[in-house]
């Protein structure tokens, strides 16, 4: 299963997938980090889908996921996922929400027919996830999801910084 999940350092808005995975906010109107770098590079149409889910079901709450197309880029959606903001006093409620961000995430990517996925550090940036436990939970809820699920070929964690790409790679080497 090794060879499912790969790790690589750059920007997300450059990788070929079916799907790449915006850490959004809950308005799902863009924002800063990834959600901005996304948004921007994506265009208009991303947006325009993103104000169509919120007509309908008022935007996307946390550890839940939508899809939209995936604009200018070279990923054909965008799956949008609202990580928790982490704080020593709601840790344990963070830990499953994250947990839920990825799972639903690969969710609807199933269902939308996407065999290969990347994903950002959710929830590391401005939510102050800290970055080794959310690496951890991130790797162990896609090897979850693999082993019962064959519809997705490849998840990409994608990491924008050295720390991150450091954790992610010494998680899947170590497990190999």
């Amino acid at each position: 299963m090794g060879s499912k999940i790969e790790v690589i350092q750059g920007d997300i808005t450059k990788v070929k997938a079916d799907a790449i995975v915006n850490a959004a906010n809950t308005s799902l109107l863009g924002g800063g980090g990834v959600d901005g770098a996304i948004h921007r590079a994506g265009g208009k149409g991303i947006l325009e889908d993103c104000y169509k889910i919120r007509e309908r079901q008022g935007g996307c709450k946390t550890g839940e996921a939508v899809i939209t197309t995936g604009g200018n880029l070279p990923a054909k959606y965008v799956i949008h996922t609202v990580g928790p903001v982490w704080s020593k006093s709601n840790d344990q409620k963070a830990r499953h929400l994250l947990a839920n961000a990825y799972s639903n995430s690969l969710k609807v990517a199933v269902e939308n027919g996407v065999e290969t996925i990347a994903f950002p550090n959710i929830s590391t940036g401005i939510y102050h996830f800290p970055k080794s436990e959310a690496a951890v939970i991130a790797v162990a809820t896609v090897k979850y999801f693999l082993n019962a699920n064959q519809q997705v070929k490849k998840v990409i964690f994608v990491c924008f910084d050295d720390e991150n790409y450091r954790l992610y790679q010494s998680l899947l080497t170590n497990d190999q």
